[in-house]
């Protein structure tokens, strides 16, 4: 092969990647277009309207007690968004924490819980609206409305 073959085939080559280039885009394009409606609206934002975001820690010795308060509350409509163990203090009663916005949110977990005491205390480096530490008084008020 010559250097003038080995040029026509060179440009041909180019010719024809940035021909396969500009077809992908294209398809693309449609894509992004055609599947547009599709994607649905913002997610909201949480702690915005009437959402709250939890985390649930248990501070008892009881186990698989922050899943079922986690269970009882998302029954409630309520977004826990973690659920585990607590290494402080074993607390008596529940302490249902405002970290972030109204007291509202902290009602609506007290009201689906049945037990809890709120309390304001801001920290919005959790990322979360409420935090719940269950104490023994929820585990005797599970116990109690299972038997």
């Amino acid at each position: 092969m010559g250097i003038l073959e080995r040029a026509r085939v060179g440009r041909l080559l180019v010719a024809a990647l940035i021909a396969v280039g500009l077809a992908a885009a294209g398809l693309s394009l449609w894509w992004h277009a055609s599947h547009r409606d599709t994607a649905g609206a913002a997610r909201p934002v949480p702690g915005e309207g009437d959402r709250v975001v939890v985390e649930v820690l248990n501070t008892t010795k009881s186990v698989g007690l922050a899943r079922a308060a986690t269970r009882a509350l998302r029954d409630a409509g309520i977004d826990v968004v973690y659920y585990g163990s607590d290494t402080g203090a074993v607390l008596d009663s529940t302490q249902v924490m405002v970290r972030r916005g109204t007291p509202d949110g902290a009602a609506r977990v007290v009201a689906a819980l049945g037990v809890g005491s709120v309390r304001q205390v801001p920290d919005p480096g959790r990322l979360v609206d409420v935090t719940v530490r269950i104490g023994r008084d929820l585990a005797a008020h599970i116990a109690a409305r299972h038997s």
